[in-house]
């Protein structure tokens, strides 16, 4: 009989009365488990052996294309925003935090450092140093340490590095070195400038006195397919508006609204204070009330600009018209109509005015529009009024801004507590500086050498000289170290008042942090503890030798020399603070 037929009389019939023959149950196999923790164990075991055992795909050799000797590599592309994570976005954090409390010099030794380590920056923590040292008009420092990011240490820059280098050579008054990076851009980079780019090379040759190479630049801009940005015509309408050439300067801003439907208003700004400086009110406001009357919908760069032009020039009703108005229009997360430079601005101006009390109610202002939202204010914002409180002298208000800052779940930053700490120096309120700067201190937060050395001189004066210490050890907790300088001023003091045991505890700490001691603060250690009978104890501590070990360099493919774009190897040198 076939077997197709005995299978299916079988089948045919209930199977506890005609069990299936010997021949086939041998080959049934249940696909069932008998709990589900048995299921998810087999599950795990097959997810473990696909990822050590590899497809059989992945083992067998790839086609190679065939490639000429002759061509050359691509370009190498610079990082994206997917390597901003893991270790390396925890290197970029800490240079951030570095840089807002404004101790660039720590962020940069502790960015230029990580290139030997394994976690190397990515390009945004090198473009953020740079651009802070630019900020800082340390445009000599933002330069060398492009040379020593992406030519010596071969990290690929962005158009952001690039204008960066730009602006830094613009602003030092070395325009024609921006010109041979604008230039090495077009040769080497796999990308194109950017309408940035031109602002920076515009307003760089406007202030070399080269406006026409200016306007070259600008026709150049549009002719690469750039859109027609404002603030590269705003540039050039600037300068001719300062050579006294207005009708240049009205032809410019004709092409400029035919070309763009929307226009910045930093541009009306800048034909509203040629007219006030003319004396020319009327035209100014025709001006002002031309941009309003095109119903716009400005965002705070642009609102906040022509605020400070109306105020400048004593226009305050129109001012807070337009302060009332933005307030209005503040819709988030629809729309976004002022910021915390909004409220400092016009709270800022109430002070000048004496108005201490209607300022507080400016900085709570609200939108009356049906729509309209408050402002949440940032840090900044209350950072402001804790100035403006400290300055003359009313703590008691400064210190409820800061309580309020804390209560909107905000955190205050280095500027908060400086700012408090500042103010109570300046009333020789000793007790409260010193608790604000413990409270600093165990919040975490960096104290740039400048000021530690500068608070803790004004403690050790007040007779503070054993509270210093917790706060410098909680310091020497975090990254990066006090400074040596500020060792110094607390191991005199500590000599000086007969506590030495002290002053050896900083000392083996010092050493055990590898901060490092000056030749003469090493001589005046020896020399108070050898009147002690104790120069042993110390000389142990000081003249420790211990193991370094040099960082090796990973071996750098070559590149373009940097010199084709303005920079020369003299620049690297001659630098105090970068030199390797």
């Amino acid at each position: 009989m076939p077997l197709s037929r005995l299978l299916l009389r079988h089948l045919s019939r209930p199977l506890h009365h005609h069990p299936l023959p010997p021949f086939l149950t041998t080959t049934l196999r249940s696909f069932a488990f008998s709990s589900a923790e048995e299921a998810a164990a087999e599950r795990r075991r097959r997810k473990r052996r696909l990822r050590i055992e590899p497809p059989l795909y992945a083992l067998r050799p790839r086609p190679t294309t065939p490639t000429s000797d002759t061509t050359p590599p691509g370009p190498r592309l610079p990082d994206s925003t997917s390597a901003l994570v893991g270790p390396r976005l925890n290197l970029h954090n800490r240079v951030q935090s570095l840089i807002r409390a404004n101790d660039l010099d720590s962020a940069a030794a502790l960015a230029r450092h990580s290139v030997f380590s394994n976690t190397r920056p990515t390009v945004f923590t090198c473009n953020a140093i740079i651009a802070s040292m630019y900020r800082a008009k340390r445009f000599h420092d933002a330069i060398v340490l492009f040379q020593y990011f992406f030519n010596q240490c071969n990290i690929v820059p962005n158009v952001v590095s690039y204008n960066n280098l730009i602006v830094s050579h613009c602003e030092s008054g070395e325009v024609d070195r921006a010109l041979e990076v604008y230039r090495y851009i077009l040769d080497n980079a796999p990308f194109s400038p950017s309408s940035v780019t031109y602002r920076h090379i515009t307003k760089g040759l406007i202030d070399a006195g080269r406006i026409g190479e200016a306007s070259d630049f600008l026709r150049e801009m549009l002719v690469k397919g750039h859109g027609a940005d404002s603030l590269v015509f705003n540039n050039l309408i600037s300068g001719y508006l300062s050579l006294g050439n207005l009708e240049k300067a009205l032809e410019l801003f004709d092409e400029l609204k035919e070309r763009c439907a929307v226009y910045d208003g930093v541009v009306s700004a800048t034909f509203m204070e040629y007219w006030f400086k003319e004396g020319k009110v009327k035209e100014a406001m025709q001006e002002y009330k031309g941009y309003k009357d095109r119903k716009y919908r400005m965002v705070p760069a642009t609102s906040n600009v022509l605020l400070e032009v109306l105020l400048k020039y004593g226009r305050k009703t129109e001012a807070w018209a337009l302060f009332e108005e933005m307030l209005d229009n503040h819709t988030p997360p629809t729309f976004q109509a002022v910021n915390s430079d909004t409220f400092s601005l016009m709270v800022n101006e109430m002070f000048k005015e004496g108005k201490i009390e209607e300022s507080m109610e400016v900085f709570k202002k609200c939108g009356t529009a049906a729509k309209s939202k408050p402002f949440s204010m940032d840090v900044a914002g209350f950072n402001n009024m804790i100035v403006r409180f400290s300055e003359i002298d009313r703590m008691e208000e400064a210190e409820k801004y800061f309580a309020e800052l804390q209560s909107k779940s905000l955190s205050p930053d280095v500027t908060s507590y400086k700012n408090l700490i500042e103010g109570y120096i300046r009333l020789d309120r000793c007790d409260e500086a010193l608790d604000r700067y413990t409270k600093m201190v165990e919040a975490g937060l960096r104290v740039i050498p400048e000021y530690a050395n500068k608070w803790f001189s004004y403690l050790v004066e007040k007779g503070k000289i054993a509270e210093c210490v917790p706060i410098l050890t909680k310091m020497a907790e975090r990254e990066p170290k006090p400074d040596v300088t500020t060792y110094d001023i607390v191991l005199r003091a500590l000599c000086n008042q007969g506590d030495f045991d002290t002053a050896l505890n900083i000392v083996t700490q010092m050493m055990n942090y590898s901060v490092g001691f000056t030749a003469a603060l090493k001589e005046f250690m020896l020399a108070a503890f050898e009147k002690e009978g104790r120069r042993e104890e110390v000389d142990k501590i000081v003249n420790a030798r211990y193991p370094f070990f040099a960082p090796q360099r990973p071996p750098v493919p070559p590149r373009v020399p940097f010199q084709q774009i303005g920079i020369e190897p003299s620049t690297l040198k001659s630098s105090r603070n970068y030199s390797m």
